[in-house]
């Protein structure tokens, strides 16, 4: 008996980054807070202009659709509150600056249709998960209990959303191609992070 894309979806897909942050990175932050911030809302916009890529580059996987519509619309109310703490502090809107981290996840898309999108999906799990760790790392080193709070919250929205990509997966692919891949992008993942410049920034 053929299994069904529905009856895939009933389970679901828990992963874990291979390697953590290095805790001083998040002192960085905290003493670049300022910077730190535009480039936070940066990602937050880039977040929400992904979702709805996807939904109109994938318009045929219907099952994507709302999710990526709720996304797009959680990622932009991200972006507003974000940028209401630069306006309270008198911080402009920084000019958008390339990301390493995401343009190295990113060259590992492979190019047929099939692959790309399962890759696609998989890496923007991949970065909201490290976003997600990296988020509670920023919520511990501050020490405003209004920003700890909004890091935190930022933490577990996040970590939903690392695991709604991979999860969405399941109604086109078995469940061994998702982990197997997934095991591959996050070791590759693993190998990026260690090299990564520290700096003011998510990634």
């Amino acid at each position: 008996m053929v299994e069904t894309s529905s009856e895939r979806q009933t389970e679901k897909i828990d992963f874990e980054l291979k390697c953590a942050t290095d805790p001083g990175w998040a002192q960085v932050i905290a003493d670049n807070f300022e910077p730190f911030l535009q480039d936070h809302a940066n990602c937050e916009r880039k977040a929400s202009a992904l979702a709805m890529s996807l939904l109109m580059k994938y318009a045929d996987r219907p099952e994507i659709i709302p999710h990526m519509i709720r996304l797009a619309q959680e990622e932009l109310e991200h972006f507003r509150q974000v940028y209401a703490l630069m306006e309270a502090r008198g911080i402009p809107i920084g000019k958008e600056i390339k990301d390493p981290y995401v343009n190295q996840l990113l060259d590992a898309c492979r190019t047929s249709p099939e692959e790309r999108f399962l890759d696609r999906m998989l890496i923007s799990s991949v970065i909201e998960a490290r976003g997600a760790e990296r988020f509670n790392l920023v919520a511990e080193a501050l020490s405003e209990p209004e920003l700890k709070a909004f890091y935190k919250r930022l933490w577990a929205s996040e970590l939903k959303h690392g695991h709604l990509f991979v999860n969405l997966l399941l109604h086109y692919f078995p469940r061994p191609v998702i982990e197997k891949r997934l095991d591959e992008l996050l070791a590759y993942e693993a190998e990026i992070i260690p090299r990564l410049e520290w700096r003011p920034s998510l990634h």
